[in-house]
């Protein structure tokens, strides 16, 4: 699925870039495309056919397209900031230039919307799996079998 209209004006607002000079659409596209999400019922943008060698992904057509946008919005700003890592201050003409502020609040834009990201998570399995040569499940503050 692609990234509908309102989410790339939605991305232009976050990132201030109202005009497609350095962003085309397509290209905000692909970086919120880089972000799916579970959409609200739960489902997941692909699927894995493990009865293949190796595992197989393929588009989920019950998904319904929801995206990160603040993930989308971060890599934006952290590309935008780049652009003013090796700029520096300076003083002319009786006047102070503080070009690395300008470095330093994008990376401040960068920190925000990383903020404020979907959570992600994992599932861990211990293995190998624990044996237990009590009869009931063991709690801590019982007293132990002689």
């Amino acid at each position: 699925m692609a990234a509908t209209a309102a989410q790339i004006a939605q991305i232009r607002r976050m990132v201030a870039e109202p005009t497609t000079t350095t962003y085309s659409d397509t290209l905000i596209g692909v970086f919120i495309e880089t972000y799916p999400l579970l959409d609200a019922l739960g489902q997941e943008p692909f699927t894995w056919d493990q009865s293949t060698t190796p595992p197989t992904k393929t588009a989920n057509t019950a998904w319904v397209a929801t995206y990160d946008l603040h993930a989308a919005a971060a890599d934006i700003w952290d590309e935008k900031a780049s652009t003013w890592a090796d700029k520096y201050d300076f003083s002319a003409d009786g006047g102070n230039y503080s070009r690395s502020k300008v470095y330093e609040q994008m990376m401040a834009k960068v920190r925000y919307h990383r903020a404020r990201r979907a959570p992600k998570g994992s599932t861990l399995i211990k293995w190998p799996e624990e044996t237990n040569s009590y009869s009931m499940p063991w709690i801590g503050n019982l007293p132990e079998p002689d």
